[in-house]
């Protein structure tokens, strides 16, 4: 019953910051199978959409063996959306959730104290994607007003960032229609249908649609300059998160997970599209190996190469999510940023 009331409870706390960046992954849920059996600590991650390669470091840390050399076992879990990889780890089902860095701003508006333990990217990952049949109408977000845009669900990530897009374009919030259209195929089922003009999503996804031809590119925020361009600066995503409590009691479990991840990020940093690709289970290919591996290609820039925040990240974050997250929105000046993050495994590892 206590686990129950916990689960209700986090779920409960992060309505209104749903289904974080939820995208493509909605055909592995589960468990991926276990890397090798290692003598040392188990950690249990729950990944906010494993097949998605905005958290591509989660799998391809497993399938190089890095969770083994630095001698820890992982399980790694997928749900489709972020919000129920935070869920669980506020639950205590998990100990650690790979999804986006704004759910540690959000929690402490509300109380609890979670941080990212390992900064997987630099920016969004997310792009807006215009509908063919629209390309010649919505030429930016001053063209939002009147228009119905695709998130993956009110209240989610990628809500919150189409807002900021329409509101910095002096279109007002109310002015358009978010309609939630969920991921991967259903995005681009309602994108084909007309159900929406446009909309927001990432990779494997995109490439999908460039490669039918079925929409056009209007922000493209997989790359640092991308995100500059369309948030005013660098806007850290996808991240290793934890609870503060559990990292203050766990210290050296946390650095072995640090140790993997940033020695992948450094993998990363010097292997082709092709080759990530390569490592990779086949079927995240989803739409064929050379677009699977274009889609990489499109987002790597995004990754950083160490796993620090980068220093002017967080501000980006919480002015985004100060402008309409009901639960951030005027307490701008108590959230405690310092307190978001910490690189304090990531500057020792030893990857």
């Amino acid at each position: 019953m206590r686990r129950t009331a916990a689960a209700a409870l986090a779920a409960a706390l992060l309505l209104p910051l749903a289904a974080c960046a939820n995208d493509a992954a909605t055909s592995h849920n589960g468990a991926a199978p276990a890397g090798k059996k290692v003598d040392g600590p188990t950690v249990k991650i729950m990944v906010g959409g494993l097949d998605k390669v905005i958290y591509l470091p989660a799998m391809l840390t497993q399938r190089l063996g890095y969770f083994a050399d630095a001698g820890v076992n992982v399980e790694l879990l997928s749900e489709p959306a972020g919000v129920n990889a935070t869920t669980a780890l506020l639950a205590g089902d998990v100990q650690g959730a790979v999804g986006f860095y704004d759910h540690t701003i959000d929690l402490q508006a509300k109380g609890k104290s979670v941080e990212s333990v390992v900064q997987f990217s630099q920016a969004p990952g997310e792009v807006e994607v215009v509908s063919a049949k629209q390309a010649d109408a919505i030429k930016s977000g001053a063209d939002f007003k009147g228009r119905k845009l695709g998130v993956t669900s009110i209240g989610s990530s990628t809500d919150f960032l189409t807002k900021y897009l329409a509101v910095k374009n002096g279109v007002g919030a109310s002015e358009f229609s978010p309609i939630a259209v969920g991921a991967g195929q259903t995005f681009i089922a309602a994108l084909q249908q007309g159900s929406i003009d446009a909309g927001m999503t990432t990779d494997p996804t995109v490439a999908n649609i460039l490669s039918k031809q079925l929409g056009t590119v209007l922000y493209d925020m997989r790359t640092p300059e991308g995100s500059k361009a369309a948030l005013g600066g660098l806007y850290p995503s996808s991240s290793l998160y934890m609870d503060t409590a559990w990292v203050d009691g766990h210290k050296d479990t946390v650095q072995k997970l640090a140790n993997a991840f940033v020695k992948t990020l450094k993998w990363m940093n010097t292997h082709t599209p092709e080759e990530i690709a390569a490592q990779m289970p086949a079927d995240y290919a989803q739409g064929g190996a050379p677009e699977y591996a274009a889609a990489i290609k499109a987002t790597l820039p995004m990754f950083t190469t160490d796993g620090v925040m980068p220093a002017d990240g967080p501000r980006t974050v919480l002015s985004v999510l100060a402008a309409f997250h009901p639960d951030v929105q005027g307490k701008e000046a108590s959230i405690d940023l310092a307190k978001t993050y910490t690189t304090e495994f990531v500057t020792r590892a030893t990857g």
